[in-house]
């Protein structure tokens, strides 16, 4: 079993309407109990509350630490962290450092909302079906390395492969809390620095960063566009957004994001 799941520091909430869904038959026991266990565990404690949060109690580090001075000169992280299963992978990149070295300069933000994607089974996945295309060819590669794609037509969409070569994996970044280089990240916007919607969205934190379909298949363990470290808070759970034509898929808790941050982009109802 994933050491993750094991965690007692980690406790997690679901409503038993989704827990039960005929969509987790599709998925491995060892991601879908730990939600039920403690789903059980907690009904006498909020009988009504459906709020979908993952509570660290012991896992926040530094929590008095300024944003302004978490460092971006520290390493990318390892080739290991991205050699993971998928659904442990996407909520340890919550708080995790994201930055980008161009010619421009520098710009980082913290990692504060994505979704993981667990392809071929996921519906939701542009993987589903084994589907391998010139779209979706970085996914089927080594873990630790960037899947670009184009949302709408308009500004892309920023994705880190994950898993074992060969197993279509993906966590996209929904939103990032602007750490470094506001300055230009707000004149390629063309939004003021103190605006929340510089970087609330998948399309909005790659036009800030300056991220395209040049970085289509970038290796994140480089040193132009990494991840790194960073101070890690309370996380909540949700199902993943705008993926109504996935069905019952979803409905799977797959969305991770700092909870009380501004800069998600959309906060749970409940």
């Amino acid at each position: 079993m994933s050491p993750r799941l094991q965690d007692p520091n980690i406790v997690r909430t679901k409503k038993d309407s989704t827990l039960h869904h005929p969509a987790w038959a599709n998925y491995s026991p060892i991601h879908i109990e730990p939600y039920r266990a403690n789903n059980r565990a907690r009904s006498s404690l909020h009988p009504t509350r459906a709020s979908n949060v993952v509570m660290p109690r012991n896992h926040i580090a530094n929590p008095e630490r300024p944003l302004a001075t978490i460092p971006i000169e520290e390493p990318p992280l390892p080739r290991s962290f991205y050699d993971r299963e998928v659904l442990d992978i996407a909520p340890d990149l919550i708080g995790k450092v994201l930055v980008h070295r161009s010619a421009e300069g520098t710009t980082a933000g913290r990692i504060v909302e994505c979704e993981a994607y667990r392809g071929p089974e996921d519906l939701a996945a542009h993987s589903v079906g084994g589907r391998r295309t010139r779209r979706t060819e970085a996914m089927f590669g080594p873990p630790g390395r960037t899947y670009m794609f184009l949302l709408y037509g308009v500004n892309w969409a920023f994705n880190v492969v994950v898993a074992a070569e060969g197993s279509p994996h993906a966590i996209l970044v929904r939103a990032i809390e602007p750490t470094h280089g506001l300055d230009l990240m707000s004149k390629r916007r063309g939004v003021e620095q103190h605006r929340v919607t510089l970087t609330n969205g998948p399309g909005k934190l790659t036009s800030a960063m300056g991220l395209d379909a040049s970085h289509y298949s970038e290796d994140l363990c480089g040193t132009r566009l990494f991840i790194t470290s960073g101070v890690s808070r309370t996380i909540g759970i949700s199902p993943r957004i705008n993926v109504d034509y996935a069905g019952e898929h979803a409905l799977l808790p797959w969305r991770y994001y700092e909870r009380g941050n501004r800069y998600v982009s959309v906060n749970p109802k409940s």
